[in-house]
Parts: C-alpha cells; sequence; structure tokens
C-alpha cells in the first residue's frame, strides 16, 4: 500500500512539475495578438484566394492591420467588407473600381478555324506540348478546356462553344482563372468600362484572318475614331487604356472584324 501511494505521489508530483513548466513556457514565448487583425480576420470572407496578393486571408488581416495593405485589398470582401475595416483601422475607404475578369478572344467553334482534329486530353495545361499550340489555327485564343472555369470559386465561368465566358456579376476579381490561363488571355478589367478588345493576337492582320475571322488585323482604323487617346495599336492588336476611355464606342463601331465590342 506504502508503495502505491510513493507512486501517485510521484506522479502527482510531476504532474505538476510539468504543468507549471508548461505555464510559464506557454507565458514566456506567446506570440502577441493584435487586436486590429483578429476584427479585421473577421470581416475577410475566408476564401483564402490570394487575389489580395497575399497569402490567404490571415496574410492581409495582417498586412491591413500593420497598415501595409489598404483597407478596400480584399476583392472578394467588395464594399462592405472595405467600410467594416476602414471603421476598425480609423481610415477612409477612399475610391475602388470594382473589377471583373474577361477573356481576350471572341474565336469560339464558328468563328475560330482549325487545322487539325485532335483527340487527345482535353487540357489547356497539355496543349503546349501539342503540334502548333493545339487545334485551333490562332495559336493566342481561348482552347476552351475549362481549367479557368475548375480553379473558379464563385461559379462566373462557363465555357460556351469553345470559349470560356465571365459572368460579370458572379466575379469577384480574385485573380485565380487569370494565373491559370496558360495563353495569358484573361485580364482584370473595369466594369464600368464597357470597351473591350476580344482579341489576343499579335499576328499580322493576313494571317489573323485565316485563322479566325472576329480577329484584330491592326488595321487602326479605331485609333483614328478616339478622341481621347485611349486606344492604341502595337504588335499588330489594339489595346484599351481604361483610365482614358470614355466608354463612346466610336472605335467598335468602326471595327471592321468586330474585334472591339460594348459589354
Amino acid at each position: 500500500m506504502e508503495g502505491i501511494l510513493v507512486a501517485a505521489a510521484v506522479v502527482g508530483g510531476l504532474g505538476i512539475l510539468i504543468g507549471l513548466f508548461l505555464g510559464i513556457s506557454a507565458e514566456k514565448f506567446k506570440v502577441p495578438v493584435n487586436e486590429k487583425e483578429v476584427l479585421i480576420r473577421a470581416e475577410l470572407p475566408g476564401n483564402n484566394c490570394g487575389g489580395c496578393g497575399y497569402a490567404g486571408c490571415d496574410g492581409l488581416a495582417k498586412a491591413i492591420a500593420n497598415g501595409e495593405a489598404p483597407v478596400n485589398g480584399c476583392p472578394v470582401g467588395g464594399d462592405a467588407a472595405a467600410a467594416n475595416i476602414a471603421k476598425i483601422m480609423g481610415a477612409e475607404v477612399g475610391d475602388s473600381v470594382k473589377l471583373a475578369a474577361f477573356v481576350k478572344c471572341a474565336g469560339d467553334c464558328d468563328k475560330a478555324k482549325e487545322s487539325f482534329n485532335y483527340y487527345g486530353e482535353k487540357s489547356c495545361k497539355v496543349m503546349p506540348l501539342v503540334p502548333s499550340g493545339g487545334p485551333k489555327t490562332c495559336s493566342y485564343g481561348c482552347l476552351g478546356y475549362g481549367e479557368c472555369k475548375d480553379v473558379c470559386d464563385f461559379g462566373a465561368i462557363e465555357i460556351v462553344n469553345g470559349i470560356a465566358k465571365i459572368n460579370q456579376d458572379k466575379c469577384k476579381a480574385c485573380g485565380k482563372c487569370v494565373a491559370v490561363c496558360p495563353r495569358h488571355l484573361i485580364e482584370l478589367v473595369p466594369v464600368t468600362s464597357p470597351v473591350r478588345v476580344q482579341c489576343n493576337s499579335n499576328d499580322k492582320g493576313v494571317n489573323v484572318k485565316k485563322a479566325c475571322s472576329v480577329g484584330c488585323i491592326g488595321c487602326m482604323l479605331c485609333t483614328k475614331q478616339c478622341e481621347f487617346d485611349a486606344i492604341k495599336v502595337e504588335n499588330n492588336l489594339a489595346t484599351i487604356d481604361y483610365s482614358k476611355c470614355t466608354g463612346c464606342g466610336k472605335c467598335a463601331e468602326k471595327c471592321p472584324t468586330k474585334a472591339i465590342n460594348l459589354f
């Protein structure tokens, strides 16, 4: 009986010592918590999409709390989250422009030509290993196999008639589709700017015509219509400066191939 009591005393004593050690260690090595960071994190949606440029919502919350990121840095949370975070930080939200992803290609199955029939794996990532970069004659166009759709957490992308289509109302501008597209066809544009160039080809006009009926041929008619110097043709492709574009639509009206459209 005496042995049992001694053993119990030893075990109990060790338990107390271990408890004291853990308590002291926890107090000594604890990481200080920024209260603002905790409150900001609670306002973020938790998608951890990386669209803000940080490694998830925790990273953005820390950056905002430390003054390293703007209060409206979360594209998914939008204006509501920005307003709440601004109150926590005691700051102004400032002006923000809603962005949405845009696919720079209109070459669907009816408008874009194919050089051969392809029967292999249906994946955009595989196409660089395929002759000519895939069956489409245009080596710049959307392949339509849907990696962008697969990574979208908001159901904003559909594959329609061989090309990706984006629903601006659903898009949160997280940028995942932009990152996954192997042909860099997707970009984030202001939803308030309705004029878009639906082409990404740098080929000369004669070659564009052979590949797609709605491709930009670099004719420069659009630049002659714009009174605000908002559109230029570089490397045979029209590009729009959204900070200058007023959305008048004159360039779209004169585009002979309808590569420029109003949205």
